[in-house]
């Protein structure tokens, strides 16, 4: 634990996070040394970073729901991680939150993933998240890595954004609800029984 506090403590210092330590907002994420699974998604949202509660919201929900675990596993049961592209809210834009800051995970998620020796498998929520870790190019399609999920394993599942606005993107791809979400709450199961 004392790794980690050092860690938030460098996160914190860093001039890049300035304006948010000055407002007495501290980096959202959790990363207990026990987690067998980790949830890459792209940033804090507002009311996440106001609650200090990482997918508190209506997306985690719908998160919660598609791994087949509730509130009580996701928040206490230390088998969890939650590292997201950037650890704080990055703004309202045009048509919703805007993107994790440049450069962020590359600086900090490799610390950080050093502590935690018992991930077993890592969620890619989001373009962002898929980006970075299977190493790809802006111009691959979400829907393609999430209909070919299985070519991540073992290490990464991709995923679409739980949010509720994706609602019309899970209707014309009824193969998510039908074929993806059966074979992740198999596997989060396996993983988490273990």
């Amino acid at each position: 634990m004392a790794s980690m506090q050092k860690i938030i403590k460098a996160i914190m210092d860093d001039p890049q996070n300035q304006i948010y330590t000055e407002q007495g907002i501290e980096p959202l994420f959790t990363a207990p040394k026990t987690a067998r699974i980790n949830i890459v998604g792209q940033a804090p949202g507002i009311r996440a970073q106001e609650s200090r509660l990482y997918w508190n919201d209506p997306s985690g929900d719908n998160l919660r729901d598609w791994l087949g675990i509730d509130r009580d596993v996701f928040y206490n049961s230390d088998k969890i991680a939650v590292i997201p592209m950037d650890f704080y809210y990055p703004g309202k834009g045009k048509s919703g939150d805007l993107p994790p800051r440049k450069g962020f995970a590359e600086k900090w998620h490799p610390l950080i993933l050093e502590e935690l020796p018992h991930i077993a498998l890592t969620l890619l929520i989001g373009n962002y998240a898929q980006h970075y870790y299977l190493r790809q190019k802006s111009s691959v399609k979400l829907t393609d890595n999430v209909r070919n999920y299985q070519d991540f394993l073992p290490n990464f599942f991709p995923l679409v954004h739980p949010s509720p606005r994706n609602n019309i993107w899970q209707a014309k791809n009824p193969w998510f609800k039908e074929e993806v979400l059966p074979d992740l709450q198999k596997l989060v199961r396996e993983i988490l029984e273990t």
